[in-house]
């Protein structure tokens, strides 16, 4: 039988009770998919704070690592499915940007599970509620970021 995000969170130590998570989501998909999951009433961790771009592709890799440098546990780029990016190749770059900020991440002494890239269609709140849930429980298991300050 499959355990839940919350048994599993029971079973795991938990180092830090309250991450904080930026989620930067395309204003198209991602940010729509957000909108979904609150109209359709979707329980999803209140640490999230999302900032609406116009595309994923706009995430330059410096704003992930401010962010993670600044305070957040853990950064998430959600953007349009590959191939259906509105701005038409702006989640490939994306994508690319994804592995310069994991090798970024080691750089920094940060552990790779505080940055995420995900695709997150305007049809898919359910999924972007998931996304989040597990994101946050999975920071939930790391300590509190070298960086955070307080």
């Amino acid at each position: 039988m499959a355990e839940t995000v919350m048994e599993q969170e029971q079973q795991a130590e938990i180092l830090n009770p309250d991450p904080v998570v930026i989620a930067f989501c395309c204003n198209w998909c991602s940010y729509t998919g957000a909108d979904l999951a609150g109209t359709s009433r979707l329980q999803y961790p209140p640490q999230i704070r999302i900032i609406r771009v116009m595309c994923s592709g706009m995430v330059h890799p410096n704003l992930v690592i401010d962010a993670l440098t600044k305070g957040a546990d853990g950064v998430m780029i959600c953007g349009c499915h590959l191939g259906d990016c509105h701005y038409i190749d702006g989640n490939y770059k994306t994508e690319k940007r994804a592995d310069a900020i994991k090798l970024m991440l080691e750089d920094f002494g940060l552990e790779p599970e505080r940055f995420r890239l995900e695709w997150v269609s305007a049809s898919e709140g359910p999924k972007f509620a998931q996304v989040m849930t597990d994101m946050v429980a999975a920071l939930k298991r790391l300590p509190p970021s070298s960086y955070k300050v307080g």
